[in-house]
């Protein structure tokens, strides 16, 4: 089944602002900076909070650690927001991603101001884990249509061994017996299909990638990441670098080369 290429950009849209920062966000609670810092912390402990907020004159800015809640008060002990640090509520989810790969959290500010945070381990969380699966979807349906446009039956299954091809074939025996209307090409997984890509200088071509080892090393990734995720399994822990790399890298997946259209199969 091919998607034409507005469609998937479509798709992309659809996700890129449909899920944002705010879906994942926690609220910051915060003290007053006279607080005691003694209170602060002992409240942080009842809690389990290691991070809070500070007020001054009504308005949050800063944070306390609970670790660093000494003696005096809560404001002597408050850090300042840094630029790096600081994200919208509307702000994207591969924003997120990419912020939390060089700082431990983020505080999200809403209407100007610093009012909830986010973790990696927020990035556990439904919406997260829809985007991602979501993500790699349109990856796929991206591989798909680049092969079935840019490359002949023949070809592809030329890359493919035996085994593979004979799953394949039962699979779409099967899709066929229930009256789903499929190629054989749809019926490939998606490692396959990578695989399709990787072997064949032309297809790679129609890639950012520069060589067949990051093609295979991308697809292992992100096969492994969707099993994660098909089967609530913890994503940060075994997952994290491949939710980085996607999210580094979406445009260089998704977004089609010149020409798209005009290509056909040699």
């Amino acid at each position: 089944m091919a998607f034409h290429p507005s469609s998937l950009q479509s798709l992309r849209r659809v996700f890129h602002h449909s899920f944002t920062a705010y879906d994942i966000t926690e609220p910051l609670f915060s003290c007053d900076s006279t607080a005691p810092a003694t209170s602060s912390r002992e409240w942080m402990q009842q809690h389990d909070f290691d991070v809070i907020g500070v007020r001054q004159d009504g308005v949050v800015t800063g944070y306390v650690e609970k670790t660093s809640l000494g003696t005096g008060l809560s404001g002597e002990h408050m850090q300042a927001f840094a630029a790096q640090q600081v994200i919208m509520d509307n702000a994207s989810l591969t924003e997120v991603v990419r912020g939390l790969k060089d700082c431990h959290r983020l505080f999200v500010t809403v209407f100007g101001t610093v009012a909830g945070i986010v973790t990696r381990s927020d990035l556990q969380k439904p919406p997260m884990r829809m985007w991602l699966f979501g993500m790699i979807t349109l990856i796929e349906m991206r591989v798909t249509t680049m092969i079935q446009r840019a490359a002949s039956e023949d070809d592809w299954k030329a890359s493919l061994s035996p085994g593979r091809l004979q799953k394949a074939e039962a699979l779409l025996a099967e899709r066929s017996r229930r009256n789903q209307s499929l190629g054989l090409l749809d019926c490939l997984q998606f490692g396959d299909k990578c695989q399709v890509i990787a072997k064949s200088e032309r297809l790679r071509s129609r890639t950012r990638f520069h060589s067949r080892r990051q093609i295979e090393q991308t697809a292992k990734q992100l096969e492994k990441l969707r099993n994660s995720l098909a089967h609530a399994q913890d994503i940060i822990a075994s997952d994290w670098e491949a939710i980085v790399n996607l999210s580094e890298n979406m445009d260089h997946l998704l977004v089609e080369p010149p020409h798209w259209d005009t290509e056909q199969p040699s």
